[in-house]
């Protein structure tokens, strides 16, 4: 299996090559309608998720909304 290594909310992290957002979303067990996601400095729209490739070296921020409230 192939890996690459990105930086994940200021971590490194080897993930499986070939991943799209989305896939990178679902195997973090995260809700892609629940994220958003900045790649490179550029927030990504929620339509793109599926054709976005992650690619060696991204820095990923993944902002994740809970919900709740008083």
């Amino acid at each position: 299996m192939d890996t690459i290594r990105v930086q994940l909310n200021g971590k490194e992290r080897d993930l499986r090559s070939g991943l799209t957002v989305r896939g990178l979303l679902e195997s973090l067990e995260l809700q892609p309608g629940m994220v958003v996601v900045e790649r490179n400095r550029e927030i990504l729209a929620r339509a793109r998720y599926d054709e976005v490739e992650v690619r060696e070296g991204d820095r990923l921020e993944l902002v994740h909304f809970v919900g709740g409230g008083a």
